[in-house]
C-alpha cells in the first residue's frame, strides 16, 4: 500500500514518477540526526522551495512516502501524526514548528487509522524509525509533546490566547480543566509556539512547574525538543531570580501558601527578595514577577491546606482585574480517560456521597474488587499487558520505611508494601510495580491503569448516609495540621479524586472501610 523511496535533496535528484509532481504525498527530511516532516500535492516542487530555504540547507536526503489511496485529508493527517510519534521517537531531532497542529476528522478516518499502523511499521523496517506505536504512546515524551493534535475547545483557547498575547502584553489569563483535559498539553504547546515565533523571540518565557515530580520529568523531556530548553522549566522560586514577559503556570492550584509547608526558611527569603512578606503565597510571586501571567488551574485538585484553594484564587483574581486586564477560558473535553467527562463526574458524585443511579462506561474498567490477593495479581497482570500500571493510595499508613528500607507501610490481608521510594519521576521507575503511590508522586501523569487503595482514612456512615473521615487515620502531618474536620475531608476527597482520574482505560478499586465498600459496590460493578 506504501511506497517509500529516497531523493538525493542536496543535489535535488529525486527521480521520474509522475506522482512526485502531482499526487498528495508525505516527505521526510533529513541528515541523520534532525528531520523535518511535511506533505504537498506537488512534492518536487515543494523540494525547490525547501532547497532555497536557508534553514532547510542543513539536510542532505529526503524520504518521499506515496500510496495510491491518498488524499489531502489523509497527508494533512498523517503529517501531524508522524510528526508527533518521530519527535517522541528521539532517532531525530523534530525541526518542526507546532502552528496549525490540530485534530483532524474525515471521510473514512477510522480506516486510515489503522493503515497508519502500516505505514509506521514499514518506517520501522527502513530504519527511519526505531520504536513501535506502543512503546511511545507509553513514553512521557509523547504524553507531554508539544506537536500534540488539539481538540476543538484546545485549538479555541491555544488561538484566542495567543491573539490576545500578541495584542497586550500586560494581562492575566486563566485556564481552568478538568483532570486530563489537557492543561499540560496545553501549557506546553503554548510554550513551543511562543518559542518558534518571531514575534516573541525577544520576549522573556518561562514555564513554571509546582510539582517536584513533573518539573524534573519535563526538564528531561524539554532536552530532547528542538526550540526548548530544560532551563525553560522554572520552580516556583526560580521565579523569584528575575522578571518575565511571559509565565505559563501549569497545575497553579499546586503553588503554595506559608503554610504547612517543609521550607519555611527559603519561602520567606524569597517574599523579602521580591519586597513581599510571609502573609502572599507562590502565586504573589508569579504575579508580581511578570507582565503576563497564564494560569492552569483546577479548583478539585487542591489536596492540602498549603495549597491554592478556589476561595484564595478567586481573591487574588479580583485584586488582579483592578490591575490588568483578565481573561478566561476553559477546557471541557476529557483527554486522558476513555470513560470521558461523564465518568469524572461520576467520580466526584461518589466521593461527595450524591451519586443517585448506577453508571457503566463501554471503553472504561470501573471496578471494586474486595480480595487485595487478587487486586494485586490483577495490577500485575495489566503491566505484562499494556505496561505503565500503578498502584496508589491515600495517606492512610505511616511512611515507616523512608528511614529504614528493611521494613513495610502498608500491609493488606498478609502482602505487604512500601510507599514511593521517591517523587521524582516515581512514575516510570523500575521499583514503581511494587511499590504504592502518594498522590505527589502520581498527580500530573498519565497511566494505562490505576489500582487505588481506599485507606480507613475514608469511611461512609449509613445513618447519615454521607462520606465521613477519621483524621487520626491520616497520615500526612503537614496535610491535616491547622486544618478543620470539613477542610480535612475536602482534601481527603481530592486527593482520590485525582488518583481515581489517572487511569486511561480502568480504575481499579480495593476500599478498606466496610461501610463505603457497601456504598461503592452499589454503583460500582465488583469483581
Amino acid at each position: 500500500m506504501f511506497k517509500i523511496t529516497e531523493g538525493d535533496f542536496k543535489n535535488q535528484i529525486y527521480g521520474e514518477e509522475s506522482y512526485l509532481s502531482n499526487w498528495p504525498m508525505l516527505y521526510i527530511l533529513d541528515n541523520g540526526k534532525q528531520a523535518y516532516i511535511g506533505e504537498s500535492n506537488h512534492v518536487k516542487n515543494r523540494m525547490s522551495q525547501h532547497h532555497n530555504s536557508l534553514d532547510k540547507k542543513i539536510f542532505d536526503k529526503v524520504h518521499f512516502i506515496y500510496s495510491s489511496k491518498f488524499n489531502q485529508s489523509v497527508t494533512f493527517d498523517y503529517e501531524s501524526k508522524l510528526i508527533q510519534y518521530i519527535a517522541a521517537d528521539e532517532l531525530y531531532e523534530v525541526r518542526n514548528k507546532n502552528a496549525g497542529m490540530a485534530e483532524k476528522e474525515y471521510y473514512g478516518k477510522k480506516e486510515y487509522d489503522e493503515k497508519f499502523q502500516v505505514l509506521w511499521r514499514r518506517l520501522q523496517r527502513e530504519k527511519i524509525v526505531k520504536h513501535s506505536l506502543e512503546e511511545l504512546e507509553n513514553s512521557d515524551l509523547f504524553k507531554y509533546s508539544p506537536y500534540k493534535e488539539l481538540n476543538g475547545d484546545q485549538r479555541t483557547a491555544v488561538e484566542e490566547i495567543i491573539g490576545s498575547l500578541k495584542q497586550d502584553g500586560k494581562q492575566t489569563i486563566v485556564v481552568n480543566g478538568w483532570p486530563g483535559s489537557g492543561k499540560t498539553i496545553v501549557a506546553i504547546f503554548l510554550l513551543k509556539y511562543l518559542r518558534d515565533s518571531e514575534e516573541f523571540k525577544d520576549k522573556k518565557i518561562g514555564f513554571v512547574v509546582p510539582q517536584t515530580s513533573l518539573r524534573k520529568t519535563l526538564k528531561g523531556i524539554f532536552k530532547s525538543i528542538y526550540g526548548l530548553r530544560s532551563s525553560d522549566v522554572l520552580s516556583p522560586s526560580d521565579v523569584t531570580k528575575q522578571f518575565y514577559d511571559i509565565l505559563l503556570v501549569d497545575e497553579a492550584h499546586r503553588l503554595h501558601q506559608y503554610k504547612n509547608i517543609s521550607y519555611m526558611g527559603a519561602f520567606k527569603k524569597n517574599c523579602e527578595k521580591i519586597g513581599l512578606t510571609i502573609e502572599s503565597d507562590e502565586l504573589d510571586w508569579i504575579l508580581h514577577q511578570c507582565k503576563c501571567p497564564v494560569l492552569f488551574y483546577d479548583e478539585m485538585q487542591v489536596v492540602g491546606p498549603s495549597g491554592i484553594d478556589v476561595r484564595r484564587f478567586h481573591k487574588k483574581m479580583e485584586i488582579e482585574q483592578t490591575k490588568r486586564m483578565i481573561s478566561y477560558y476553559n477546557l471541557l473535553t476529557q483527554m486522558r480517560v476513555n470513560g470521558g467527562n461523564d465518568y469524572i463526574a461520576y467520580v466526584k458524585n461518589i466521593l461527595s456521597g450524591n451519586v443517585r443511579e448506577k453508571k457503566t462506561f463501554d471503553k472504561y474498567e470501573f471496578k471494586l474488587m474486595t480480595d487485595f490477593k487478587a487486586f494485586n495479581q490483577l495490577m500485575y497482570q495489566k503491566e505484562e499487558e499494556v505496561q505503565l500500571v500503578r498502584m496508589a493510595a491515600g495517606y492512610a499508613w505511616e511512611w515507616i520505611s523512608k528511614n529504614d528500607k528493611t521494613v513495610y507501610d502498608i500491609e493488606i490481608q498478609g502482602i505487604k508494601k512500601q510507599w514511593n521510594h521517591c517523587t521524582e519521576g516515581w512514575v516510570h521507575s523500575s521499583e514503581a510495580i511494587n511499590e504504592v503511590g502518594c498522590i505527589h508522586s502520581t498527580q500530573g501523569y498519565d497511566l494505562n491503569y490505576a489500582f487505588i487503595i481506599l485507606g480507613e482514612e475514608i469511611g461512609y456512615d449509613p445513618v447519615s448516609k454521607s462520606i465521613i473521615i477519621r483524621p487520626q487515620n491520616y497520615y500526612d502531618q503537614n496535610g491535616k495540621k491547622t486544618v478543620e474536620y470539613e477542610e480535612l475531608k475536602e482534601y481527603i476527597q481530592h486527593i482520590y479524586y485525582v488518583l481515581m482520574t489517572r487511569g486511561i482505560r480502568g480504575s481499579y478499586l480495593y476500599v478498606c472501610d466496610q461501610e463505603l465498600r457497601k456504598y461503592i459496590s452499589q454503583y460500582v460493578d465488583t469483581v
